[in-house]
């Protein structure tokens, strides 16, 4: 943990200065959590919805916090949870596989004033919809948010061997995909 984390930890289980720091910590991760987030639930609304129950489960088990991790870390092991489980829910309540889901919420990028990708984004967001959600979660952090593995395994729980596997599949999938356009 870097020494701005640890005083910001510091503040943050503090309950003098606890608003002011929590105020700090979204100011500092807000922006990264939403990319996160975003690239699992594709819908800008969706993203700030669970970014929004992120930071409502960050402040109220923040004083759980053991600093086994980085603090990062932690934030987004939160956020990719709280991810899942807005996945899991929205397919139950459409009584549709998560697949199925992803390739919808894919198509729905289309429409999606908030999009900003081209036809070439666009079918890299389907190469990647098509991939085991693990696989998915991999491929995100590593090509979109330049994480290292060390990272992404503190993350993810899983070691940088499994992750660098999956990473190294993950491309090749999306490589035959989209060759097969």
């Amino acid at each position: 943990m870097d020494i701005q984390e640890e005083k910001l930890l510091k503040s943050l289980t503090s309950d003098t200065c606890l608003n002011t720091a929590f105020n700090q910590l979204v100011a500092m991760y807000k922006e990264r959590l939403y990319w996160h987030i975003r690239n699992m639930v594709k819908s800008h609304e969706d993203t700030n919805d669970v970014l929004q129950n992120v930071f409502i489960k960050v402040y109220k088990n923040i004083k759980k916090f053991k600093g086994e991790s980085k603090l990062y870390s932690w934030l987004y092991r939160i956020a990719t949870n709280e991810s899942i489980t807005f996945l899991n829910q929205r397919a139950k309540k459409y009584n549709i596989s998560s697949e199925e889901l992803q390739l919808q919420l894919v198509e729905n990028l289309k429409a999606d004033t908030y999009f900003q990708g081209d036809e070439v984004q666009l079918k890299l967001q389907q190469a990647i919809a098509s991939l085991p959600n693990k696989q998915q979660q991999v491929f995100n952090m590593k090509y979109f948010q330049d994480l290292k593995y060390s990272e992404i395994s503190s993350i993810l729980e899983t070691s940088e061997g499994a992750l660098k596997a999956s990473y190294h599949i993950a491309s090749k999938k999306i490589e035959a995909y989209i060759k097969g356009l």
